[in-house]
């Protein structure tokens, strides 16, 4: 099979392609024939590396996907040859405390597709069963392969961490982007009223169009100033945090008495001051989340068919041009999710 190896850290060219064998499923694992694979800023970390997180590779990058169930491995009852899928990106062991309780990340042997194990930018990735789930009927398989990682990173976001409830504030950074496009729709969905900031006309726009109920060009304004001048001094309950610190003194700034924080990533850069008198004197609370769990995205999944959240493909490029698409993500070009076609 072909796929795109990352042999060692650096620029584009670490982007290699390579022959494999085909993979064969074990006991209670499935092959499957990839269409689509969704990109995201994890693929980047992978290449360029992580000061103090050692990769294992060479590796497959790759955390969505979505494809044909091509073969089967023992002891799977509920699947069959030619069903149409999609990818569940955490794999944990299923039996320890935390699996038993749905809270899959903490797993002291979770893993990522692509982060630890190869993942989907080749013809065909072989996974525990327990990492596929239906494909929703209403979406193609670039749209599907858009909503695994983005989506369940959001939902535990901002159900499992920030617990969110109707009638509360929420603000979301980077709401063009594909964590920011799921979390303003979630946001909408749980009835919340959804602020967003962007960096563009383009991408202010859209996170208007998924339901924020304005959204602020970071680039011209400051988006502080903009939530007081709209809220007032209030300010917000929830902050959906993902850029690191370029935003992240802004968003503590924006919280309400009571606020919460949550982050799931640091584009930005991770180092970042915190001041604690605001913090205990407002009760704020500031949580970490990486991912979310299985249960989450099979309960999501079928909210797509129901029309109450879209995927959001802003584009959709060929595996060959893996390095395009590399480059259009650390230069924040893309709107949505990049994808690309296997």
């Amino acid at each position: 099979m072909r796929a795109v190896v990352v042999q060692g850290h650096g620029g584009y060219e670490q982007l290699k392609f390579e022959e494999r064998p085909l993979p064969e499923p074990g006991p209670g694992e499935v092959r499957v024939a990839l269409r689509a694979a969704g990109c995201n800023q994890l693929d980047t970390w992978l290449r360029r590396g992580v000061p103090g997180h050692d990769f294992p590779l060479p590796l497959i990058p790759g955390s969505d996907g979505a494809g044909v169930v091509d073969a089967l491995g023992s002891e799977i009852p509920d699947l069959a040859v030619g069903d149409e899928v999609v990818v569940l990106p955490g794999l944990s062991c299923g039996r320890c405390q935390a699996c038993l309780a749905g809270k899959d990340p903490l797993c002291p042997h979770y893993d990522i597709l692509g982060e630890s194990r190869d993942g989907t930018n080749a013809e065909y990735v072989v996974l525990p069963a327990a990492n596929v789930a239906p494909k929703p009927q209403s979406l193609d398989f670039e749209q599907a392969a858009s909503v695994s990682l983005v989506f369940m990173t959001a939902w535990s976001m901002l159900v499992d961490k920030a617990m969110l409830q109707a009638g509360e504030t929420l603000l979301v950074q980077a709401g063009a982007s594909g964590v920011g496009s799921a979390a303003i729709q979630i946001g909408r969905m749980l009835g919340a009223r959804v602020f967003a900031t962007a960096g563009s006309k383009e991408k202010c726009r859209l996170a208007e169009e998924l339901g924020a109920e304005h959204a602020i060009d970071y680039r011209q304004q400051d988006f502080v100033q903009e939530m007081r001048g709209t809220l007032g001094r209030a300010g917000v309950d929830v902050v959906c945090e993902h850029v690191g610190a370029a935003t992240f003194a802004g968003s503590m700034r924006c919280l309400a008495r009571g606020g919460r924080l949550v982050t799931c990533g640091a584009t930005s850069g991770a180092e970042v001051e915190l001041n604690l008198r605001p913090l205990f004197f407002k009760n704020l609370a500031v949580m970490g989340s990486t991912m979310g769990s299985r249960g989450d995205l099979l309960r999501l999944l079928p909210l797509f068919d129901q029309g109450l959240l879209r995927p959001v493909v802003g584009k959709v490029l060929p595996l060959s041009e893996v390095a395009e698409a590399h480059r259009l993500l650390e230069e924040r070009q893309v709107l949505g999710k990049l994808v690309l076609r296997i």
